[in-house]
């Protein structure tokens, strides 16, 4: 059965418009659960509730990419298929350590999660020249991006926030893909996870239904937003918007780790 909240307009009021702000986030390159999650605990969601809450209404805040970058899309649709079975396995272990256990060991280390992700794209670039030379269907490149999206799929399952940017630093280095090419494959690969995640929650329940349709609505038109913004910048741009969104939610989670 799905608990209501019961929040006053003025806090429903307060998640609609940090929603927006999650969209736009998830729509640059991700963070947004570093918006929502701890606005549903301010306004007096218990931990737990507010964590799958956050997962299922960040959802359509990935949509939008999906028209942005459809191009790029397309272009890597095989690859992103024989993906997905280990972001769905993965996604399952996640939820399944999440609704077995609690969230505080976890939170200590994700800042680190987040710290790391962000240095390995920062560097990818460099990464990516040196490793030129190996083809890209070489089997090393595809066991690292499996093994790699295994692991955080587990992560999405389990907490998920920040997941857009750990996703683009695996497969900067596992791929030989431009920022567009790699922000179509992030977006995909992000609704995968998170609807997998949602299904999972939706079934089990634990959820703050008045919540979590603010955040449906205000995380759409946000992502919408988003894609539409990071489609007119440059890819130095994007960069640098992806590793200062890293930067910036590592900080914020170490301070309340």
């Amino acid at each position: 059965m799905l608990p209501f909240a019961v929040l006053s307009p003025w806090r429903l009021l307060l998640v609609g418009l940090v929603s927006v702000a999650a969209g736009i986030s998830n729509g640059i390159a991700g963070g947004g659960t570093f918006l929502t999650f701890p606005t549903l605990l301010a306004v007096g969601i218990p931990a737990l509730t507010a964590n799958v809450t956050s997962s299922v209404g960040v959802v359509p805040s990935y949509l939008g990419g999906l028209r942005g970058f459809r191009r790029e899309i397309a272009v890597h649709r095989r690859l992103l298929l024989q993906t997905a079975p280990w972001c769905i396995a993965g996604t399952l272990v996640g939820c399944t350590l999440l609704l077995r256990g609690s969230n505080e060991t976890f939170r200590m280390v994700v800042p680190w999660l987040i710290g790391s992700g962000t240095i390995v794209f920062a560097v990818s670039p460099l990464v990516t020249r040196r490793l030129a030379h190996i083809d890209h269907s070489h089997p090393a490149r595809r066991r690292t991006l499996a093994v790699g999206l295994f692991i955080l799929s587990i992560y999405g399952g389990y907490f998920g926030a920040g997941l857009g940017i750990l996703l683009l630093a695996v497969m900067a280095v596992a791929l030989p893909l431009d920022i567009n090419e790699l922000q179509g494959a992030r977006v995909v690969l992000s609704i995968l996870i998170n609807s997998v995640a949602a299904t999972v929650f939706v079934i089990r329940g634990h959820l703050c239904v008045e919540a979590v349709f603010v955040l449906l609505a205000g995380t759409l038109v946000g992502g919408i937003a988003g894609t539409a913004l990071i489609k007119r910048l440059s890819p130095n741009v994007v960069r640098a918007l992806v590793i200062a969104t890293g930067v910036l939610s590592t900080i914020r989670l170490a301070m309340t780790a």
